[in-house]
């Protein structure tokens, strides 16, 4: 493909506009994945969303293809594209909360961790995932899976309306009342139908919870999976914990003779009484090696995982939707779990029933309100002489728990795909979406996503 003819770009743009020809135009190309590396024709810092519109323009002018990035971290690199034009939000990153309200205006490169202190000074917190360099825009336009799920819902059940520059350059504002269609596909249709840039959530009084691993020996696997796949969901929606296969970081707060040891453990996050039955049963099942719980405040939670993965580490990753764990599936998680290719490859099952479950299935894009759990394997290491390794095992576990799924996993937790993989994402919402995707964007201008193309 031809390089991309964008002269012109930085005078239609308030923003710094970085080119093959800059300086800084590596660093300013590089994704979180360091597996991705794609080489766009520039990149726009845009400076608002009048800044958004005049790319958006630029780039159908010219035919040229653009992506989208807000913290970069999606796995299959999709916030970048050759030869075309990254739409950068990250220095739209405000973030405004509404305490009597309790709500929270987030601007579409705000940063997890943003928002986390912002509502924090408040008491308050925006349900979201677990890593606080993610964007809030990925995560939240795939679903938003985190440590408040069971509790307080998806990240999409808390948005009550966003701004969104349309694939012509206009914008507009959608929420119940207004675009109804688009408010609809925004909520877990993956970034197809628009770039957002301002997010309104509503907020949850959660400021201190008491968090943690507990963490047992890889050989207890099979004994501990058996126990909490019946334990975890009769549990009060207050207590979540997503069961993972891990090392131990090489770091405090772990005891040295402990580290880069493979356990499972499963990693608690309690929002009510610290004394409470739920709690109290969580860290007595079996023999631990580590209890971890201790009162934290949530931001402090919500970035205990940075150090271990930071931007640059090689990733192949693929998620499942699960409404069961039945006896065959622990033994592939046993086979695989004891397995792990290197220290930082992991598997995590996120609980996703409570809240979210209480949401028709048609109410929102996300399709898979029946499943219990979220399940990623994500292969990981900082050397790339490791990534075909990472990506064998990723691949593998996750095509042996597949026949145990519901066909399909989480738009945030896989690699590119295309075809029957991308529609089985959507579920029964696909024809939908693919009505709304061809009123937003009959021309599928924003096709470097899990696309959904236009009917």
């Amino acid at each position: 493909m031809a390089v991309a003819p964008t002269e012109g770009l930085a005078a239609a743009v308030k923003g710094r506009v970085v080119d093959r020809g800059d300086g800084a135009y590596d660093e300013s190309r590089a994704l979180y994945n360091g597996m991705i590396d794609k080489h766009p024709a520039a990149i726009v810092y845009c400076a608002d969303a009048g800044d958004v519109s005049a790319a958006v323009k630029f780039a159908n002018d010219r035919d040229i293809r653009i992506a989208v990035r807000c913290g970069g971290h999606n796995g299959a690199g999709l916030g970048s594209v050759d030869d075309g034009i990254v739409i950068d939000l990250s220095e739209m990153n405000d973030v405004t909360v509404d305490h009597g309200a309790k709500t929270a205006n987030v601007q579409g490169g705000a940063r997890l961790g943003q928002v986390d202190a912002a509502a924090h000074h408040y008491g308050l917190a925006v349900p979201a995932g677990i890593i606080s360099t993610t964007g809030v825009g990925g995560l939240t336009l795939g679903g938003g899976v985190g440590h408040l799920t069971r509790g307080c819902g998806l990240t999409i059940d808390n948005l009550i309306g966003a701004t969104v520059v349309l694939a012509d350059g206009s914008t507009v504002e959608a929420d119940e009342e207004h675009e109804p269609d688009l408010f609809w596909a925004l909520r877990g249709g993956g970034g197809n139908f628009g770039v957002v840039t301002e997010f309104r959530f509503r907020c949850h009084e959660v400021g201190t919870v008491d968090a943690g691993p507990v963490i047992y020996d890889l050989g207890d696997a099979a004994d501990v999976l058996r126990w909490y796949r019946e334990f975890m969901p009769a549990q009060p929606e207050a207590l979540n914990g997503f069961f993972a296969f891990l090392s131990i970081p090489p770091g405090p707060p772990f005891p040295e003779e402990l580290h880069l040891r493979p356990v499972c453990a499963i990693v608690w996050c309690h929002t009510g009484e610290p004394d409470s039955p739920a709690l109290r049963e969580a860290r007595s099942f079996g023999k631990p090696i580590v209890d971890g719980i201790q009162p934290v405040p949530l931001p402090a939670w919500n970035s205990a995982f940075d150090g271990v993965y930071p931007p640059g580490d090689q990733w192949y990753w693929r998620g499942e939707f699960l409404s069961e764990i039945p006896d065959a599936a622990i033994e592939e998680h046993v086979k695989y779990g004891n397995s792990m290719p290197t220290w930082k490859s992991t598997m995590h099952l996120y609980p996703v029933d409570g809240a979210p479950s209480r949401v028709p299935s048609d109410a929102t894009a996300w399709a898979y309100r029946d499943a219990v759990w979220a399940s990623v394997v994500g292969g990981v290491d900082p050397d790339p002489a490791n990534a075909g390794a990472i990506t064998d095992w990723a691949r593998s576990y996750s095509d042996a728990l597949r026949p145990h799924s519901l066909g399909s996993g989480y738009v945030n937790f896989q690699m590119q795909e295309s075809g029957d993989r991308v529609r089985a994402m959507y579920g029964n919402n696909y024809d939908r979406l693919a009505r709304t995707k061809a009123k937003y964007d009959p021309q599928n201008v924003f096709r470097v996503n899990q696309n959904i193309e236009p009917a």
